[in-house]
């Protein structure tokens, strides 16, 4: 078996679908399709029981290519926290960690716009909100007026 630390995880070994060889430069290593791999290492992730490590949640921002900055705005923390959770000072939330499954999730999969919906819920949080609320009853039915 293979130990591929060039994942920057310390716990995956792969069983086929790589070829050693020899270089000039030293001993080489060539895996069929890595993307594949790097998705099915990120679904595998999402779906563990225990809370994200530090090393597994720089692996899936890495993935998903958003700097340190772009995932903070998108779980509402700042970079500091961000950076110590990867560095293994602090554990993840159960909410951001919730919350970032859920990106990775819906950005794999295709089938929901998770990035969307978070940018939007984002947007919504920088506008001003009014303090009135204005109702009326229209055919004995309370409706949000305009």
């Amino acid at each position: 078996m293979y130990h591929y630390l060039e994942s920057g995880l310390r716990n995956v070994y792969l069983r086929n679908g790589y070829k050693l060889s020899k270089s000039p430069y030293g001993d080489t290593v060539a895996i069929q399709d890595l993307p594949g791999l790097h998705k099915a290492l990120a679904m595998k992730l999402v779906m563990k029981p225990a809370k994200l490590s530090g090393t597994e949640i720089r692996f899936l921002r890495k993935e998903m290519e958003l700097s340190q900055a772009s995932l903070c705005a998108m779980l509402g923390v700042n970079v500091q926290t961000l950076a110590a959770w990867e560095k293994g000072g602090t554990k993840i939330t159960a909410p951001s960690d919730k919350l970032l499954r859920l990106v990775v999730k819906g950005t794999y999969s295709g089938t929901v716009p998770v990035l969307k919906i978070i940018e939007a819920l984002n947007n919504m949080d920088l506008q001003q909100h009014e303090s009135k609320l204005v109702f009326r009853e229209e055919g004995n039915k309370w409706v949000a007026a305009a």
